[in-house]
């Protein structure tokens, strides 16, 4: 990989690979002469058109004043073959593995943060000739139950879900879009002691219903209940419609039958994980019987 045509490369003291995240981008911590800390975001030139996207989006949100990686340059480099992003790097430490360490309240606290930061992206609307959510959604569960029932892989109670799904797709009529995040979860937070939470990886992002952006709650209450319900709190401000748990258990259903086929081209472990969430996410509804999930509660 040729960095050289990056305009800021001559002040590039360090560049170290970073080797973790489901991102097909390849990404570098940079650190420079002054002791700037950069993350480095490379991508195929194929993708300049979706590059270009994220990084205008970037820029959006970081008007916002959200706590995330500030957008700092954007380009073509490695003699025209790739993508660059620059953008400032956040010090701490993954959340999903700092959570357990602290007490119910803090995590409580840090999930209420995160959903009033999700609040700040959401206010963003779709573009206007955005196609409407139920038309939209409707074909992504169509595709997901075809894909579900066209695979070998069956786990016990899927037929409360399919059954759930089916009486309450006319919850779908007439919701609002707005900018996602697109993979909004602990995965995708750094915990930092003095500055508290940061959001990341905003590459996923897209548009669509402001609650469909939960359906990532499952791997927040699974590492925190506590977390999970604070950041249900926080986006509502404590006051949580009914509506709301209704239609994420759609979602939710919708994405664990999606996620088992999806999970049979990465291998046997990453199948058994799903299947193991998809037996959670039964409990955690009762068989689909109570739309507010076991793991919430108030504080």
């Amino acid at each position: 990989m040729c960095f050289e045509d990056i305009p800021q490369y001559h002040t590039f003291l360090k560049i170290e690979q970073i080797a973790k995240g489901w991102s097909s981008d390849t990404k570098y911590y940079v650190e420079k002469e002054s002791g700037e800390k950069l993350l480095l975001r490379i991508s195929d030139i194929a993708e300049y058109d979706k590059k270009k996207s994220e990084y205008e989006v970037v820029l959006l949100l970081s008007k916002l004043c959200l706590p995330m990686s500030k957008p700092i340059d954007f380009g073509i480099c490695n003699h025209g073959e790739n993508v660059y992003m620059l953008l400032s790097w956040i010090d701490g430490y993954d959340l999903e593995n700092m959570l357990s360490q602290l007490s119910s309240e803090e995590q409580y606290k840090l999930g209420f943060k995160a959903g009033q930061y999700l609040k700040k992206i959401h206010s963003i609307k779709a573009p206007l000739q955005q196609v409407e959510w139920e038309i939209r959604f409707n074909k992504k569960i169509d595709r997901n139950i075809n894909w579900y029932k066209n695979c070998d892989i069956r786990f016990s109670g899927d037929d409360k879900m399919l059954l759930y799904i089916e009486q309450n797709r006319h919850l779908l009529k007439s919701r609002p879009q707005c900018l996602h995040h697109g993979d909004y979860h602990v995965g995708n937070m750094i915990y930092s002691p003095n500055n508290g939470l940061s959001i990341i990886d905003f590459n996923r992002f897209d548009y669509g219903d402001p609650w469909e952006e939960f359906n990532r709650i499952v791997w927040c209450a699974d590492c925190s209940k506590y977390f999970a319900s604070g950041r249900v709190d926080g986006y509502f401000n404590g006051e949580v419609p009914y509506e709301f748990w209704q239609l994420l258990a759609l979602y939710i259903c919708s994405n664990t039958l999606g996620s088992v086929y999806w999970a049979i081209s990465f291998g046997e472990a990453e199948v058994h994980t799903m299947l193991t969430q998809a037996n959670q996410v039964l409990d955690w509804y009762c068989n689909m019987e109570n739309p507010i999930p076991k793991w919430y509660q108030s504080l």
